[in-house]
């Protein structure tokens, strides 16, 4: 996809995807809010992904490594892009970072009811393990 721009977010641009996210994504996260994304861009500011085109943005993936495992999070493209390589452009963006900085396997966040994601996590090699459940506990009301 040679009109498509795959980059890190900037600070400024919090505000922006967390907008996107409300077009784009599927679901919420008690980390979906201006100050969360502000959060993570200063914590590692080349794991947020964006793609544009055309100087739209189309798509986003979190791409955390924590020095231990990759994981990818928040992999949302516009509905108007979708099914045009947007997805497959991020998660190679994210597993060229993951690869550069010794990691060595993806591990996704997907919703179960989501069955549009999983087809491009499919395409893109991924596969879910059944065996593993997540467990989570809140810190903070959401």
């Amino acid at each position: 996809m040679s009109d498509l721009l795959i980059r890190a977010a900037e600070p400024a641009e919090a505000a922006a995807v967390r907008a996107f996210w409300q077009v784009a994504a599927e679901g919420t996260s008690i980390s979906d809010d201006e100050a969360g994304v502000g959060r993570l861009i200063a914590r590692d500011p080349a794991a947020l992904l964006l793609a544009e085109r055309d100087g739209e943005l189309v798509g986003t993936v979190i791409a955390g490594f924590d020095g231990w495992r990759c994981h990818l999070y928040r992999l949302a493209v516009h509905p108007d892009a979708r099914r045009q390589g947007v997805a497959r452009a991020l998660l190679d963006a994210a597993q060229e970072r993951f690869t550069a900085l010794g990691g060595r396997r993806g591990d996704a966040m997907v919703l179960e009811r989501n069955e549009r994601a999983h087809h491009a996590w499919r395409a893109a090699g991924y596969a879910p393990e059944p065996q593993w459940r997540r467990w989570t506990k809140p810190f903070t009301r959401h």
